[in-house]
């Protein structure tokens, strides 16, 4: 045993040796020699080295040149010496490109490595070319050239620059699938994003060859093929070739389709004790002699694992297994239940998004960190995300977590510009010349919350409004918002009154299923009318006559009350009836409603299959001057016709009803005011009760009804010979409808005299009020039907939707007023 003190001292010993070998500097340091360096430490170089060997001497010259610092290095022995000689590389001063326009700056510098105030490196340059390509190819320009040089600086630095040759655009010049035989090649290719390059190129980019929009681009055709019945459809293979005599790509998708199944039975098979398949059959969106359809299949299982899960069975799942009978062209569905593996989410990770806020992300999911794992719900957030309009791709992964029982969910994405400044313009038959000015926000602040403002400036209508809506009130799924709003529309051709409105609503939205919603609202609103009365607009001078132009009213232009008579009097001019006259002030209206919507739609903005369907009530009279309960109604169904190719058939029926509480009067305004909405090829408000006092004045006198009930159908077709991407396409049409239902005075007598006097005062008489009379003549207040057939052409053009109606009146009543040609359009900057 040692004693304590030589413990002590053989510790101090070791310590200090221990020291010296940490401290001291390597043996071998002195036996290297740094030769060229003026930047970098000498033992900074030395410190690549482990010895002095051959071996090691290789090994750090390695080191050196993989340091990126160096343009050159090497090594010799002299006296019993190593020395290394360096060639130190030049420090990047700048980077700069030049000769890109169609690319910004900002975007060419995020993506190279060579930067500014780093040591200069041409494998590195070399490298950051190859990238820079691969973004021009992506962004159609598959022919762009990128060289670079350097301009030496002083002290050693120099500036890098890139120069772009971005050559003209190449896109996509023609997209050919083979072995389709159901579907047509151009009925395919308008189911893609991607589309072919035309004489409208300048103005698209999705003529553009990305080869990630082409990946998800087959995706939607192959689940076309499924939803339309064809299980076995399959993507053989997918090229795109760069034709430099053509300046674009060819891309050739091979295809096989199989034969299109119809479902013989559907049943459900639970492995699952408590669980009775026959309770679960309500879930079921496909049955037995249905065409197969992979959509339903896909929305049966999440709606039978969405089921299962609230009796209890967190881990369970719904899988579709399909037993195939190609010979009868049959697919037998089964729907199996099974307690799946007891995995929890141990953890989701959010990662790539720089705008959107996290919870924004984590509330699509119907499940959260600590709940039992669920392919099916996990699956319904992804599309969820894709579909918010947020980001440019979404991607949800899994790993494996801490532990067998554990699961890490990884959120992949990348935000979007989702900010809109719209200017818009355009021209309608109802509402003249209009413009537009707007800022829209769909992901507000990153909170996914919807805003926008406008003002309207037009011929006939100008006007404000702001709107902004919560998709998500109060953590749930419900969303929230509200509208305010000031708009004038003019008095025109069409209306001898003007109407100034100024209000607002709340709003909101209750998802019943995926297809049905409830839509509660508050609005509350005042609305003025007044009647023009100028030498321009003399709508109201048979009860203000306008000194000097009113016929029979002064004498320096206008003729004397003798000569006033039947064809020339105050009424000749134009005169608003007297029902106008009697609704003119304000009225403040409050009323709740609510919208029950169901729809089905396979594509909400160019639908070729589906349902829409809308039911909206409104009662007036919680507080305010209106009283009365107005339903409407609108069914739309869209249909494309077998055996013609992108041909969709489109029937509609529409209808209304609203009566009074209490002695409520209907102003004019309250009533449904139809024309072209109702039947194509009649004016705005020209069907329907008219006032026909005065023939000379029909047009502007529409009265509105109470009730109206219409129906149309439009066949929409391509128009052949033409690019689809052009988005031009004609349509035949078919209407049919009334209005009907005046519930307003007809005799003014006491309104005008003050006195109560139930006969009429005939027109053109001096007691007259210089010839208006004191009653109105009502006609078309009856169920007579109107109908029409036309054709239009309807133009998604690049600077906004267009469409034209021409229309033949087949049927009317006396007094509706006809416009045979209508367009509306506009465009967006």
């Amino acid at each position: 045993m040692l004693s304590i003190e030589a413990f002590w001292k053989r510790s101090c010993v070791l310590a200090a040796v221990a020291a010296i070998l940490v401290l001291a500097p390597p043996a071998y340091a002195e036996d290297i020699v740094v030769v060229g360096n003026t930047r970098g430490d000498a033992d900074m170089i030395r410190s690549y080295f482990a010895g002095t060997s051959p071996q090691d001497v290789e090994q750090g010259l390695q080191a050196l040149r993989n340091s990126g610092r160096f343009s050159s290095v090497s090594a010799s022995r002299e006296k019993g010496r190593v020395v290394v000689h360096v060639s130190e590389t030049n420090l990047i001063n700048r980077v700069v490109f030049e000769g890109n326009s169609k690319v910004k700056t900002e975007t060419l510098t995020s993506e190279v490595r060579t930067r500014a105030h780093g040591s200069f490196n041409k494998v590195v340059v070399e490298q950051d070319i190859a990238r820079l390509l691969e973004i021009y190819k992506r962004s159609g320009r598959a022919g762009a050239k990128i060289t670079y040089r350097t301009v030496e600086l002083p002290n050693g630095r120099i500036d890098v620059v890139f120069t772009v040759e971005e050559g003209e655009k190449t896109g996509v010049k023609e997209i050919k699938f083979v072995g389709n035989n159901v579907f047509s090649t151009g009925r395919l290719v308008d189911l893609m994003e991607t589309t072919e390059m035309n004489f409208l190129s300048f103005l698209k980019t999705s003529d553009v060859y990305d080869p990630d929009r082409i990946a998800s681009d087959l995706e939607l055709v192959r689940r076309f093929y499924l939803k339309n019945g064809y299980a076995d459809f399959h993507v053989v293979s997918s090229d795109a070739v760069f034709d430099p005599a053509q300046g674009g790509y060819i891309v050739t998708v091979v295809v096989e389709e199989g034969p299109q199944y119809r479902v013989s039975v559907v049943d459900i098979e639970s492995h699952l004790p408590d669980i009775d398949p026959q309770s679960l059959r309500g879930e079921l969106r496909i049955e037995a002699g249905d065409v197969y359809n992979g959509d339903a299949v896909e929305k049966t299982v999440e709606a039978l694992t969405r089921d299962i899960a609230k009796k209890g069975y967190a881990f369970s799942q719904a899988r579709p297994r399909g037993e195939r009978n190609p010979a009868a062209q049959t697919v037998a569905i089964r729907f199996v239940i099974d307690e799946g593996p007891r995995v929890y989410i141990e953890r989701i990770n959010i990662r790539g998004n720089t705008r959107t806020r996290d919870y924004v992300i984590r509330r699509e999911f119907e499940i959260g960190e600590g709940d039992a794992y669920n392919r099916v719900l996990i699956d319904r957030a992804e599309r969820r995300l894709n579909g918010l309009g947020f980001f440019k791709k979404v991607r949800i992964t899994n790993e494996p977590g801490s532990s067998a029982d554990r699961v890490v969910i990884n959120v992949d994405l990348e935000d979007q510009a989702t900010g809109n400044f719209g200017v818009s313009g355009g021209w309608s038959t109802v509402e003249g010349f209009i413009g537009e000015v707007s800022v829209s926000e769909s992901n507000f602040m990153g909170r996914g919350q919807a805003a926008r403002a406008s003002v309207q400036v037009g011929q006939r209508a100008r006007g404000v409004s702001l709107s902004f809506t919560e998709p998500y009130f109060l953590d749930q799924r419900m969303s929230a918002g509200f509208d305010i709003f000031a708009k004038k529309s003019d008095a025109y051709y069409y209306s001898y009154y003007s109407t100034t409105s100024i209000g607002g609503t709340v709003r909101f939205g209750v998802p019943i299923t995926e297809e049905i919603s409830f839509s509660p609202r508050y609005s509350i609103y005042n609305t003025n009318i007044s009647i023009p009365n100028s030498s321009t607009r003399p709508y109201n001078d048979c009860q203000n006559p306008i000194w000097g132009y009113t016929p029979g009213y002064g004498y320096a232009y206008a003729p004397t009350a003798a000569d006033v008579s039947l064809y020339y009097n105050c009424q000749s001019n134009g005169e608003a009836s007297l029902a106008i006259k009697e609704s003119v002030g304000s009225r403040l209206t409050s009323l709740v409603g609510y919208t029950l919507s169901y729809n089905s739609l396979d594509n909400f903005r160019n639908p070729k299959n589906g349902v829409h369907a809308q039911l909206s009530q409104d009662i007036a009279g919680l507080g305010g001057d209106s009283r009365y309960v107005r339903t409407t109604g609108d069914i739309r169904y869209y249909h494309e016709l077998p055996f013609l190719d992108d041909v969709v058939g489109i029937a509609r029926v529409q209808g209304g009803n609203m009566f009074g509480l209490g002695d409520y009067k209907f102003r004019v305004i309250d009533n449904f005011n139809l024309g072209p909405t109702l039947v194509r090829g009649f004016a705005p408000g020209g069907l329907g009760p008219r006032d026909i006092s005065n023939w000379t004045s029909t047009y502007g006198n529409s009265l509105g009804g109470t009730n109206y009930i219409g129906g149309s159908l439009e066949v929409q077709f391509p128009i052949w010979g033409l690019p689809k991407d052009i988005g031009l396409r004609g349509a035949l049409f078919a209407d049919a409808g009334t209005l009907w239902g005046y519930n307003g005075q007809t005799n003014f007598s006491k309104s005008l005299t003050g006195v109560y006097n139930p006969t009429c005062t005939y027109a053109y008489t001096v007691e007259s009020n210089y010839g208006q009379g004191t009653c109105i003549t009502v006609s078309g207040d009856t169920a007579q039907i109107r109908s029409s057939v036309g054709a239009s052409a309807l133009w998604q053009s690049p600077i906004g939707p267009m469409r034209f109606d021409y229309a033949v009146i087949l049927s009317k009543a006396y007094g509706d007023v006809t416009q045979r040609f209508r367009f509306s359009g506009g465009a967006n900057f």
